[in-house]
């Protein structure tokens, strides 16, 4: 893969890209950061398709100055950046939530989009007493700064799955977790991010085709949230995978290759048009 640089006013976005083709942007989770691409990434390129992804602001190599921003300007610069008008876009978590409000803001400039277990401006968020318990944890961690346990807990929560055994994901995958939250951790704050519009009352609005997956072990929110995008968004498929949590890219990353590969080529074959059955398929692990 090579490595790229973008400028901008107070801000350096550092990257990866790989392969030629028509362009697949991929935008990390909150407590990731591209690394977390990698495999899928591979897949794109070997299939024929540009592979884009970048730590955005506030997490991986990329550096920023406390400054007003919003994540939806700088992928609107990398985009330019790259001199591409359109792409398909792959989220997790905020990097979904991203990649939704892009498309709101540009629907002419999205061809599709997978999202996985996707944040969504303005969305609501509930948990269970189990998960609450986890979540009162992370928020002592975090009033104590003691951001060793915060990295922890947030592999129990977002690595394992918050109902599930902490530990449950391990090895090579868990360490690669730790080190890409821990950077995000430590980074200094940004304060001035500024508020994208409500995207939850608006997600209807959203049409380009779209693969929408969520794990099983994840927050109970996040798949009802899945749910009702399933629901809501006209042109979309909807897929829960047994046995994932929150980032099935690296803890089931052939699953999660061989349903990207799938999406892509029917895209491609489709010229847009991607029809797909409107239930939820439930996807075992392999």
């Amino acid at each position: 893969m090579d490595e790229f640089a973008i400028e901008l006013d107070g801000a350096e976005l550092i990257g990866v890209e790989t392969g030629d083709g028509l362009p697949v942007v991929f935008l990390h989770a909150g407590v990731c950061d591209h690394r977390m691409w990698h495999e899928q990434m591979r897949v794109a390129a070997e299939n024929g398709w540009h592979a884009i992804a970048y730590d955005r602001r506030g997490y991986g190599d990329s550096t920023s100055a406390d400054e007003a921003f919003s994540h939806v300007d700088d992928l609107e610069a990398v985009l330019d950046a790259f001199d591409i008008h359109a792409a398909i876009f792959v989220g997790c978590s905020l990097g979904g939530g991203v990649a939704v409000d892009f498309a709101l803001r540009h629907p002419g400039r999205v061809i599709g989009l997978v999202l996985i277990g996707t944040s969504i401006t303005g969305a609501p968020w509930s948990a269970t007493e189990e998960e609450r318990g986890i979540e009162m944890v992370e928020e002592d961690a975090w009033e104590r700064g003691d951001l060793e346990m915060m990295n922890k807990v947030q592999a129990h929560e977002w690595l394992d799955g918050p109902r599930a055994q902490s530990g449950r994901v391990g090895g090579a995958v868990r360490e690669l977790f730790f080190d890409m939250n821990a950077k995000a951790l430590t980074k200094p704050a940004l304060t001035q991010i500024e508020d994208e519009p409500d995207a939850w009352s608006r997600v209807g609005q959203v049409t380009a085709p779209t693969m929408l997956i969520v794990g099983d072990e994840d927050f109970t929110a996040l798949i009802e949230r899945h749910e009702h995008l399933s629901e809501t968004m006209p042109n979309s498929f909807a897929a829960v995978l047994e046995g994932a949590a929150h980032i099935p890219s690296i803890e089931q990353p052939e699953m999660i290759n061989r349903m990207l590969e799938e999406f892509l080529d029917a895209l491609a074959g489709d010229e847009g048009e991607f029809d797909v059955d409107e239930e939820s398929e439930e996807v075992p692990p392999e």
